[in-house]
């Protein structure tokens, strides 16, 4: 059986997973769009943490990888910039950010 520590890429893959199944858990069971854009933040952190651990542990480690996690980094920023000025923009208009009330918006 393989070491399962820090210089070892299943336990990397098993940190990645669990922060995956907490976002989707997060996103499944929250009502709050907070909560929701926390579950999405923890996913994308998740894809960047494999894409860093699978280059470390390549054959013939590059750059990519630490590409593809910067590259995840910029469009969670972006998501999270105007997802929160979308809730900003509900939350003036129905006071309340929570999604089961906001399904259908009125003027």
């Amino acid at each position: 059986m393989a070491e399962f520590g820090p210089d070892s890429l299943p336990a990397y893959l098993l940190v990645a997973g669990v922060l995956f199944a907490a976002g989707v858990l997060a996103i499944g069971t929250r009502r709050s769009a907070i909560s929701v854009l926390i579950g999405i933040e923890l996913m994308l952190n998740a894809a960047a943490l494999q894409f860093v651990a699978y280059d470390r542990f390549a054959t013939t480690p590059g750059p990519q990888g630490q590409a593809a996690a910067a590259f995840v980094i910029v469009v969670a920023a972006a998501e999270a910039a105007v997802a929160l000025a979308l809730l900003f923009a509900v939350y003036k208009t129905t006071r309340d950010v929570d999604l089961e009330s906001t399904r259908e918006l009125r003027s």
